[in-house]
């Protein structure tokens, strides 16, 4: 056996008996106020980003892009690991996560810009997360280096799994949908592992958001208006 199950196995024992209290308002339904989406990478911990410590809190989910889209005999919809909560716990809020030098959106580029060789698996993966951004792929501004053309499309594909969310049948009007990009490389101005907000329902102008939101202008950034 790998060593580093094995400590993730007592470290278990850490959590199971800190938590041991903690399930008794789940045990038999959860009704968790937010959805997060967030990108599969071991550098983003989905619930230690929030600083959650409370089960039933957060309903999260992770692939590589952070992507709400999947694709079906009948079209692209919203993935059913995002929409169950909405659908059968009453989740009223969505959240978007993307992350600062995400390795999704960097294979996205490299495949739509040079063409890259992977497995099937993660190809699939790809082939739905480039159509979210081969246009901003064409609208990046010029003269930028590599890791600024990645964060800005970040951006644009938290932009783009937001809209989808919002333009979606499935998604009831009443549920907020929030994009943000968690910064754990000085992209931002914060410090880091801070959470930047970039959109809120389709809504991605700073000033206008900071009108709207004046409770959270201070957490609102974006490194890329188009």
């Amino acid at each position: 056996m790998h060593r580093p199950f094995v400590d993730l196995l007592d470290r278990n024992l850490d959590h199971a008996a800190a938590f041991t209290d903690r399930f008794d308002d789940v045990q038999d339904a959860q009704h968790p106020p937010v959805v997060t989406v967030c990108c599969s990478d071991s550098r983003v911990l989905q619930d230690h980003i929030w600083g959650n410590d409370t089960p039933g809190q957060l309903f999260t989910c992770g692939n590589i892009g952070n992507r709400v889209v999947d694709r079906t005999a009948a079209g692209d919809v919203v993935s059913g690991d995002v929409l169950y909560p909405i659908v059968h716990t009453g989740t009223e809020t969505v959240v978007v996560v993307g992350h600062t030098g995400c390795g999704a959106v960097t294979a996205a580029y490299d495949d739509l810009t040079d063409g890259i060789d992977e497995p099937p698996g993660i190809e699939r993966c790809l082939d739905l997360l480039e159509p979210q951004l081969e246009a901003g792929v064409d609208a990046l501004p010029d003269g930028l280096d590599r890791a600024a053309a990645i964060d800005r499309l970040v951006e644009y594909n938290v932009d783009r799994q937001v809209d989808f969310l919002v333009e979606s049948d499935e998604v009831p009007a009443e549920v907020e949908v929030v994009g943000v990009v968690y910064d754990f490389q000085d992209v931002y101005s914060g410090q880091r592992g801070e959470v930047h907000v970039i959109n809120v329902d389709g809504e991605r102008d700073p000033d206008a958001l900071r009108a709207t939101h004046p409770d959270i202008e201070s957490r609102i950034e974006r490194l890329w208006t188009y």
